[in-house]
């Protein structure tokens, strides 16, 4: 979401050019963690909040509004050498990265565990390089949330992905990761995926085959890998600061064509109006 902040805040300091800004990117976990400690007014956000970091926001004092402010997909790659692959059912992905899939250095390691699933692809016999988000970005909880969830508990294993694997906050440090080995495998917000060269990005079947992910597959949710992205406004300094309500004014008018203008999706009128909605009343908490 850092881009789209950016943007929107760029707009209006031309507007209003005395009013200081700053908009950093350590990930959507840890800024929970200085949102929710009232160290900024609000927290840019790739995945919904948590039922711990409400807890955290709780015994802070601190009340939020939540805003989703557009649409977003999660692009699984791999480098545009890798002629092998062209589309991944969700039981290959939890297969290739998932918590019962530590130590599988090639793809067809976890082509008994894809097939258990239900998969019928053919992985192919070829060293597997992951490079990926670590556990502070919203993009690694969403994804999580989206492929991990959808096995892990049936399975009795947690949450999370297979930790033996290159991570980092910085999705540019993970594209030059999949652009690095020709057989690679990751997975970065779709907006960056887009403007990347050297990597393909792979279609995704959720059951219903096989669907790449465009504006459009995300918009519908018919993309599987698809979420929502919001910011978060303490509301107790929004109350207190009119520069900051006349930002978040700002970003949810004339500044949310910045949304797709930076390579996310827009929300759809009535959902945009929504969210507007809940700023105008200031309702608070998570909806």
């Amino acid at each position: 979401v850092e881009p789209i902040s950016i943007a929107v805040s760029d707009k209006f300091n031309e507007e209003h050019p005395n009013v200081e800004i700053s908009v950093d990117g350590p990930g959507t976990g840890d800024g929970f963690e200085l949102f929710c400690n009232g160290e900024t007014d609000v927290n840019d956000a790739s995945s919904k909040i948590k039922d711990e970091q409400i807890a955290d926001c709780e015994e802070a004092g601190i009340e939020f509004i939540e805003l989703q402010i557009g649409n977003d997909g999660i692009a699984v790659m791999t480098n545009e050498a890798n002629e092998a692959v062209e589309c991944l059912t969700m039981a290959d992905i939890y297969a290739l990265v998932g918590p019962e899939s530590q130590g599988f250095d090639n793809w067809s390691d976890a082509q008994a565990l894809a097939t258990e699933l239900g998969s019928t692809t053919e992985l192919p016999d070829a060293p597997l390089d992951i490079v990926g988000p670590g556990e502070e970005s919203g993009t690694f909880a969403s994804f999580v949330e989206l492929v991990i969830e959808e096995f892990n508990e049936d399975r009795g294993q947690e949450a999370t992905t297979r930790p033996d694997y290159q991570s980092s906050p910085d999705d540019n440090v993970i594209i030059q990761g999949i652009q690095s080995s020709d057989t690679s495998f990751g997975w970065v917000g779709f907006a960056y995926a887009q403007q990347a060269e050297g990597v393909k990005v792979l279609e995704v079947d959720g059951g219903d085959g096989c669907v790449a992910p465009t504006p459009e597959t995300i918009a519908d949710n018919s993309y599987p890998v698809s979420r929502p992205l919001f910011i978060y406004i303490n509301a107790a300094k929004a109350e207190e600061n009119p520069a900051l309500a006349a930002w978040v004014d700002f970003y949810l008018n004339d500044g949310i064509s910045s949304v797709s203008e930076v390579g996310y999706v827009d929300l759809a009128e009535e959902d945009i109006e929504a969210t507007r909605s809940l700023w105008d009343s200031r309702t608070t908490g998570a909806q």
